[in-house]
C-alpha cells in the first residue's frame, strides 16, 4: 500500500520541522538576526496531506451519522468485499462476535422447524380462505414489487438529480445480491420440499434433503422472496430513517412483512423458511451492506 510511506514521510517532515522551529525559538536570543532568518528560510515546509488518501467516511448532513455511499464504479468491488465478509462470518462468530443475535435467529429457526409439521397443514387446508390476499401478492407480482422499489428510486434520483436516491437504489441492489447468493447456497444444501409438494395429509416432518429439487426452482429453505424483500426494504428504511419522513420505514417494513407472510398463506414456504429468509435479508443489509467502510 502506497499511502503508508507517503503519510509516514509527511508526519516525519512535520515533526522534524516542529522540532527545528522549537529549537530556533529557544536559541533565538543567542543567534544573529541574519543567521536566524537564514535558518528559518531553509527549514523545510511540511507537505500538504493527500486528501484522496485521508478522506473521511461520508456523513449524513441531516442526521450527523456516518453512512455508506455507492457508485456504479465501486459496486463490483463492494459486492466482492461483502461476500468475503459474509463467508468468513463463522470465523468472527467463533471469536464471540454477534453471538447473541445469531443465537436468537438460529434458536427461532429451530423452534419453528419443530412447529412446521403442525402449522403447515392448517395453511394448506385453509388456503382458499386466503385467495384474495394471495392474488394480490402473487409470486410474480411480489418479485416485480421488489425490483420496482430500487428501480423507481434510481429513476427518480436521475430525474431529480438527487444523488442520495441513486445511491440508495445502488445499495439496495447490492444488498439484494449479497443476500441472494447466501440464500441460494443454503437452498442448494438443504433441498427442502415446499409445503405444496407434500401430499395432502402427508408427512410434513420429513422435508429436508430430499435431493430432487433445484435451488432455483423448488428448494424451500430459506425463503428467497423473504430474503430479497427484507434486504431491499431495510436499505430504504435505514437510508430514510430520521429524515422527517417516518412513513418510509413504516411502509418499507410493512411491505416486507406482508410479502413474507404471503409465502406462508400460499403454502409456498414453511414459517421457518420465512423467518430465516427475513432475518438473513435484514441482517445482511443492515450490518454488512450499509456498514461504513
Amino acid at each position: 500500500m502506497t499511502w503508508f510511506p507517503r503519510h509516514f514521510l509527511v508526519i516525519a517532515v512535520c515533526c522534524l520541522s516542529l522540532d527545528h522551529s522549537v529549537s530556533l525559538a529557544q536559541d533565538k536570543n543567542s543567534l544573529p538576526d541574519d543567521l536566524d532568518q537564514a535558518l528559518l528560510a531553509r527549514a523545510p515546509a511540511p507537505e500538504p496531506p493527500d486528501l484522496a488518501q485521508t478522506a473521511q467516511p461520508a456523513v449524513d448532513t441531516t442526521t450527523g451519522e456516518v453512512q455508506r455511499e455507492a457508485t456504479w464504479r465501486s459496486l463490483p468491488g463492494d459486492f466482492l468485499h461483502d461476500q468475503k465478509d459474509l463467508w468468513t462470518f463463522p470465523l468472527r462468530l467463533a471469536k464471540g462476535h454477534a453471538l447473541v443475535p445469531t443465537l436468537v435467529v438460529v434458536g427461532g429457526t429451530i423452534g419453528l422447524i419443530y412447529a412446521d409439521p403442525h402449522d403447515a397443514p392448517y395453511f394448506r387446508n385453509h388456503q382458499k380462505n386466503w385467495d384474495d390476499f394471495n392474488d394480490v401478492f402473487d409470486p410474480l407480482i411480489t418479485t416485480g414489487e421488489v425490483i420496482a422499489l430500487p428501480a423507481g428510486l434510481m429513476a427518480a434520483g436521475y430525474i431529480r438529480h438527487d444523488n442520495r436516491e441513486v445511491n440508495t437504489s445502488l445499495l439496495a441492489a447490492e444488498a439484494y445480491g449479497d443476500s441472494v447468493v447466501i440464500n441460494l447456497a443454503m437452498k442448494a444444501v438443504t433441498r427442502r420440499e415446499r409445503p405444496s409438494d407434500v401430499p395432502l395429509n402427508g408427512d410434513y416432518s420429513d422435508t429436508f434433503f430430499n435431493g430432487g429439487k433445484s435451488p432455483f426452482k423448488g428448494s424451500s429453505f430459506p425463503s428467497g422472496h423473504s430474503t430479497a424483500v427484507w434486504s431491499v426494504a431495510t436499505v430504504v428504511a435505514e437510508r430514510y430513517r430520521h429524515r422527517g419522513k417516518p412513513w418510509i420505514p413504516v411502509l418499507s417494513y410493512t411491505l416486507a412483512t406482508v410479502i413474507s407472510c404471503s409465502r406462508i398463506t400460499e403454502s409456498a414456504h414453511f414459517p421457518s423458511d420465512v423467518w430465516l429468509g427475513s432475518a438473513l435479508g435484514y441482517s445482511i443489509a443492515k450490518y454488512q451492506t450499509l456498514k461504513p467502510r
